[in-house]
């Protein structure tokens, strides 16, 4: 096998960071590593999660201050909260959040200017001890079909009159704005019918999401790192014969290890499978000198989402020219539009001198140019100038923000695609790299 050139990164705080693009803008002194093809000698990034020290219960403050200052803005008297993932930002607290989301309302979160009340799955109270972004801990009345079978329009109203009595009790106002998100048809038309008015509750809750604290900036640090290490065990073991199942395994094994949460998608695939994107990952057996595309979508530590891109060649031969194009032409789209990034750029603007993809690779194309990220994807979203007419809206890039700038490139005739893409925040006078695991020099 040939050797095939790589750098490890040393940044300031002494932190390997993993990188092993030439093309790299960092403040870091850089040396050379040789490494063989099969990867079996590649360093592994080694400064666990739990050295960065971070205030969660400043974290926590901080998320549930910006949720009531969105709502208050809004003219919101009350938030009824039930999606998993903005219950866990507005309190930080955590119960089984695929289950929950799929079973809404079976655990929410009442929340006002001066009252935060968490309905708990049964059996499941204990669970918030301790948090002190919760006034109170009560048990869920799960108002599903599951749950309460051909009863369940009884059982949407009651679950609604006991919300709407509660929140007017809390408030202290008979005339209630309410805000909700991810309830059943059936148990939003029974709040309605009780006498509040509804709004949606995303507007706010994504709004207050967008813009981080430094704490957590650290928490998305820790969350990228630990799956940087997994993602350099799962590139170890990328070799002809291997399934994409188990090689995506590994990086499951990792995270988890590493005290993440779950992976929200099964992005890897390999050879043909690669174009299309968006062909899950599944027992294909590997072949000689593929390429092998991931996108990692991991809800890392302390439930911040990890999401970064990379595509590998299998070996043991050098890729090909038509590999090598996909590949460089997805980095140029990547670092192109990274540079466009500044604080007070609209979203239009940023359309407008994002890059243009070649016609060939248009049809393929992935569907976002950049988004924001957090917990989980979330907003804004920042569409390809090509899609802003149809798709896009206005708004402005703010400090705090942390966004994925996205490349997916293979042609619609094509046998194999490349994905890439790179988490960043934006600063008071640019954008500082989050996602720090290195592109691929052999490609490049």
């Amino acid at each position: 096998m040939g050797i095939v050139h790589r750098v490890q990164i040393f940044c300031d705080c002494g932190m390997f960071c993993g990188h092993r693009s030439r093309n790299f803008q960092h403040n870091a002194v850089m040396t050379t590593l040789d490494w063989h093809a099969d990867r079996d000698a590649i360093a592994l990034l080694d400064t666990a999660p739990e050295s960065l020290e971070i205030d969660l219960a400043a974290v926590r403050r901080y998320r549930q201050n910006r949720v009531r200052q969105e709502m208050a803005q809004r003219g919101i008297d009350a938030l009824v909260i039930s999606d998993a993932v903005n219950i866990r930002y507005a309190t930080g607290t955590r119960n089984m959040q695929v289950f929950t989301a799929r079973n809404a309302p079976s655990r929410y979160l009442y929340l006002t200017a001066e009252h935060s009340i968490l309905f708990e799955f049964t059996g499941c109270e204990h669970l918030a001890d301790g948090f002190e972004t919760v006034d109170e801990v009560r048990p869920s009345a799960t108002a599903s079909f599951v749950a309460a079978g051909s009863d369940i329009a009884d059982r949407e109203r009651t679950w609604a009159r006991d919300v709407a009595g509660e929140l007017r009790s809390l408030v202290g106002s008979p005339e209630l704005t309410v805000g909700i998100e991810r309830l059943n048809a059936g148990a939003a038309i029974a709040l309605a019918d009780a006498g509040l008015t509804i709004v949606d509750a995303q507007q706010p809750v994504e709004r207050a999401r967008a813009i981080k604290s430094p704490g957590e900036i650290q928490c998305i640090k820790a969350s990228l790192r630990a799956t940087e290490r997994g993602v350099q065990k799962m590139a170890a073991a990328i070799r002809p014969g291997i399934s994409e199942n188990e090689l995506w395994s590994i990086l499951q094994q990792s995270v988890i290890a590493d005290n993440a949460d779950y992976c929200e998608t099964r992005l890897l695939n390999s050879g043909p499978r690669t174009n299309p994107w968006f062909q899950e990952t599944g027992p294909r057996t590997i072949q000689p000198n593929e390429l092998v595309a991931l996108d990692t979508d991991v809800v890392g530590c302390h439930g911040y989402y990890s999401d970064f891109s990379r595509t590998f060649h299998v070996g043991p031969d050098a890729p090909t020219e038509v590999q090598r194009d996909l590949y460089r032409t997805a980095f140029e789209q990547v670092h192109h539009n990274m540079e466009i990034i500044q604080p007070g750029v609209t979203f239009r603007e940023y359309s407008d001198r994002a890059w243009n993809i070649p016609d060939r690779y248009a049809a393929n194309r992935y569907y976002l140019s950049a988004h924001g990220v957090g917990m989980t994807g979330e907003y804004p979203y920042l569409y390809h100038h090509a899609d802003f007419a149809a798709a896009g809206y206005d708004g402005v890039i703010e400090p705090g923000m942390t966004l994925c700038v996205e490349s997916y490139i293979g042609a619609a005739d094509g046998k194999e695609g490349v994905k890439l893409e790179q988490q960043l925040l934006v600063t008071e006078s640019g954008t500082e790299l989050l996602s720090l695991y290195g592109f691929e020099d052999d490609l490049l």
